[in-house]
C-alpha cells in the first residue's frame, strides 16, 4: 500500500499570496494541514513588478504555512498566470511504414512529438502539453490506440506557453526562499482539479477564476481541454472604476465594492443612497446605489464578454454541465446572476471534495487554485515520480511537462 505524501501549492496572485499544505493519504483522500496567506504587494495583473516586496510576501506566507501545518516546506507546486500565457490546439499525424499495420508505442510517440512541436515565439516557453485525444485513420479515440490496426495515427494536444522572462521571475522568487519547484501549473488548470470531475469534463464545462488582477479560464469539451487563457482584468479594475467615477480613495472604493456592491441587474438592489464615512465616522460622501452597481456590472460584464469572444465559435452551446466560478472576485454579490445572463448556462461554485483537517473549512472560492494544486500534485504523483529540484532549459522547454 502506498504511503501518504505531503504536497504544497503556492499561488502568487495580485491580491494575495497563498500557500496550502496538503497530505494525500493512501486511500486518495486529502487532508489540509495548514494554510499560509499574505497580502500581495508588488504584483500587477498576475505578474511581478517589485521583486523584493513580492519575495517578502512569499516568505511571510511560507512562515505562516509552516507554523499552521507543523511541516518544514522544501518544495512547492507553483501556479502561473498572466496575460502573456496562451493556449493552442495542435494535431500531429504519423503514417505507419507500408510493411506495418499494427500501431506500436513508437508510432504513437512519433505522432505525439509532431503534435507537441507547436511554433511559438522565441521568447516563449512551453508550460503544458496536454493530450486531448488520439485518432486512427480518421476515427477518434479517447485512449491510446496502441495495438489497434491502422495506417495513420493522430495525437491531438492542447499546448500552453508563455513568456520565459515573466515565468522565470516567479521561479526565481520561490527559489530564493529557498524552495524547490515540483511543477509549474497554469492557474485555471489547477482550479479545474477542484471544480470538475470526469463527468463534468465529458459533458462540457467552463472554469472561470477571477481574482484581483486577472481572469483565467479553461474550457473542457468532450472530456478534453478545448481552450485556456488569461485576461488581464480583475476585481482591482472594478475598484479603480469606482474610484475614478466617485472620487473616493481607492481603499474606500474597495470597501464600498465589497460591502455594498451588487453585479446583478435586479433593480430592487439598486435603490437609495450609500453614506460613506470618514476616518472618524462622520459622513464624508453619498453614493447612489444605482451608480455603484452600474459601475460594477459594466466592468464585470465587459470582462465576461471578452472571455466569451475568446472561446471557439459555438463552444458555449456545447457546455452541458455549466460554468464554475472561482477566485476572490467571484464572491461579489450578483456575480453568479451576471454570469448566467452572459453565458446562459448553469452557474456553480467549486467545493473541494474529500477534504479533512483543521483547515477543511477552506471552501472559499479564492482558495480554489491553491487547493487545486494539491489535487494536481496527487494526479501527477500517480502518473510519475516527481522530479524535485530539477530545472531544465532545452530550447523553448522550461520544465519537463510531458503528459
Amino acid at each position: 500500500m502506498s504511503r501518504s505524501k505531503i504536497h504544497v501549492g503556492l499561488e502568487i496572485g495580485t491580491s494575495k499570496i497563498c500557500m496550502v499544505v496538503g497530505e494525500v493519504k493512501s486511500d486518495g483522500s486529502v487532508k489540509i494541514l495548514g494554510v499560509g496567506q499574505s497580502k500581495s504587494v508588488g504584483v500587477k495583473k498576475g505578474e511581478i513588478y517589485d521583486f523584493p516586496q513580492v519575495r517578502a510576501c512569499v516568505k511571510d506566507a511560507l512562515v505562516k504555512a509552516e507554523d499552521a501545518s507543523d511541516v518544514e516546506i522544501g518544495s512547492v507546486y507553483l501556479a502561473i498566470t498572466g496575460s502573456h500565457i496562451q493556449g493552442v490546439n495542435n494535431r500531429g499525424s504519423f503514417r505507419l511504414p507500408d510493411d506495418e499495420s499494427v500501431i506500436a508505442p513508437t508510432h504513437v510517440q512519433e505522432a505525439k512529438e509532431i503534435a507537441r512541436a507547436v511554433a511559438i515565439p522565441p521568447e516563449n516557453v512551453y508550460l503544458h502539453h496536454i493530450i486531448r485525444r488520439y485518432g486512427v485513420d480518421g476515427f477518434e479515440h479517447a485512449t491510446s490506440p496502441i495495438g489497434l490496426s491502422g495506417k495513420t495515427v493522430d495525437a491531438d494536444f492542447h499546448v500552453i506557453h508563455g513568456i520565459r522572462s515573466r515565468i522565470e521571475n516567479q521561479i526565481k522568487c520561490v527559489r530564493e526562499m529557498p524552495l524547490d519547484i515540483d511543477d509549474l501549473v497554469f492557474s485555471p488548470i489547477a482550479s479545474a482539479q477542484v471544480a470538475l470531475d470526469r463527468e463534468a469534463k465529458e459533458r462540457g464545462a467552463l472554469v472561470i477564476d477571477i481574482g484581483g488582477g486577472t481572469t483565467d479560464y479553461v474550457l473542457y469539451l468532450d472530456g478534453a481541454v478545448e481552450a485556456a487563457g488569461c485576461i488581464p482584468v480583475g476585481g482591482d479594475h472594478v475598484t479603480n472604476d469606482i474610484h475614478l467615477v466617485t472620487g473616493l480613495a481607492f481603499s474606500k472604493a474597495e470597501i464600498l465594492k465589497v460591502r455594498e456592491g451588487d453585479a446583478s441587474a435586479d433593480p430592487a438592489r439598486s435603490v437609495g443612497l450609500i453614506k460613506v464615512a470618514d476616518e472618524k465616522g462622520f459622513a464624508e460622501a453619498e453614493v447612489k446605489r444605482q451608480l455603484l452597481n452600474d459601475i460594477i456590472r459594466q466592468r464585470l460584464e465587459e470582462t465576461l464578454r471578452l472571455l466569451q469572444r475568446r472561446l471557439p465559435q459555438g463552444a458555449v452551446e456545447r457546455i452541458g454541465t455549466g460554468v464554475f466560478l472561482s477566485g476572490g472576485t467571484s464572491l461579489m454579490r450578483g456575480f453568479g446572476e451576471l454570469a448566467h445572463d452572459v453565458f446562459k448556462r448553469d452557474i456553480y461554485r467549486p467545493e473541494p471534495p474529500e477534504l479533512s483537517g483543521v483547515q477543511a473549512n477552506f471552501k472559499d472560492p479564492q482558495f480554489t487554485t491553491a487547493i487545486g494544486l494539491i489535487r494536481y500534485a496527487q494526479i501527477i504523483e500517480a502518473e510519475r515520480e516527481p522530479k524535485r529540484g530539477v530545472f531544465r532549459k532545452l530550447g523553448n522547454v522550461l520544465w519537463p511537462f510531458s503528459r
